[in-house]
């Protein structure tokens, strides 16, 4: 059966030396889909020290203290930030100005969204190059 590829296997196996960030509202949207209504604003306060620690080490210690709080019940939040764990981290070194900008792919979606709609607008573009 052949392995499953992602985008992280992908972007390596064109791309050796890239690393690849994990948007950070995605997994935030993912973990509240986990997350009863009631505890999300409870959940964030918790997760929040995580993506925001000044270090990996920090952001490691936090995460043993959002485990430890909620893992029993909420398995699911817990392996979910762990299984992205190594594509959240990458960031982290980065300052807050610089944090803003890369924890999130929302930018490049709404830019990509904006070219999409003008291109349907205009009809069929003969070609891609002509995209």
């Amino acid at each position: 059966m052949p392995e499953p590829w992602g985008l992280p296997e992908v972007v390596a196996q064109v791309w050796p030396d890239t690393v690849v960030q994990r948007c950070i509202i995605h997994l935030l949207d993912n973990t509240f889909r986990y997350a009863s209504k009631r505890d999300w604003g409870e959940v964030a306060r918790d997760i929040k020290p995580v993506y925001t620690a000044p270090s990996e080490q920090a952001a490691l210690d936090a995460f043993a203290e959002f485990s430890d709080k909620w893992e029993k019940r909420y398995p699911a939040i817990v392996r979910l930030w762990s299984d992205a764990w190594a594509e959240m981290v990458p960031f982290l070194p980065f300052g807050t100005e610089t944090r803003t900008v890369v924890c999130t792919t929302n930018a490049i979606e709404s830019i990509n969204a904006r070219l999409r709609r003008a291109a349907n607008a205009r009809g069929h573009l003969p070609n891609e190059t002509a995209a």
